[in-house]
């Protein structure tokens, strides 16, 4: 399988669990959405440190490096409040998913090299904020039950869409 292919299986997995949640809401709790919120940011973060060690165009190099810092940051803060609200995060189908869609985006990104790697990192990074902004704010902050929880979701969310439209615009000049 080449990697778009893998990439779409990827996040059709991930929507998939998505729209189960929002079909059950009430079956997701604030202990799996933590844990969504923490693989979500880890997922990033990996991916982030193998474009920083790859990436061959500038702009690739310094969003991989972006991504590490500011989803350690985020993944900082969920687990100080997790620590404080004595909540245990819990494994889910979300984020059993996320974890499968970061690994195997991970193992295909270290198979390319140069322009190839640049443009499927940040065709991946379009892809992967897209779904996970659409799961803050159809699933996770609709479900969470503590206001702490949905404080810090809520406040990292626009990170999020910076993120995405940063992405976006380096994917706009990789095409040119």
């Amino acid at each position: 399988m080449n990697f778009r292919t893998l990439l779409i299986i990827g996040l059709l997995q991930f929507v998939a669990h998505v729209a189960i949640g929002a079909i059950h809401p009430q079956t997701i709790n604030d202990a799996q959405i933590a844990q969504i919120v923490l693989t979500a940011n880890q997922v990033d973060i990996e991916a982030g440190q193998v474009a920083d060690a790859r990436a061959n165009n500038v702009d690739v190099k310094a969003f991989g490096k972006m991504m590490v810092v500011d989803h350690t940051a985020v993944n900082k803060q969920a687990m100080e409040l997790t620590t404080k609200l004595k909540l245990t995060p819990q494994d889910n189908p979300t984020s059993q998913s996320l974890k499968m869609g970061g690994e195997t985006n991970v193992t295909n990104l270290k198979t390319l090299s140069g322009a190839p790697f640049d443009k499927a990192y940040i065709a991946h990074e379009v892809e992967y904020h897209q779904a996970v902004i659409e799961t803050l704010n159809k699933m996770l902050i609709p479900n969470t039950q503590n206001a702490e929880l949905k404080a810090l979701i809520v406040k990292v969310t626009p990170a999020f869409v910076a993120h995405l439209e940063k992405a976006k615009q380096i994917q706009a000049a990789l095409a040119k």
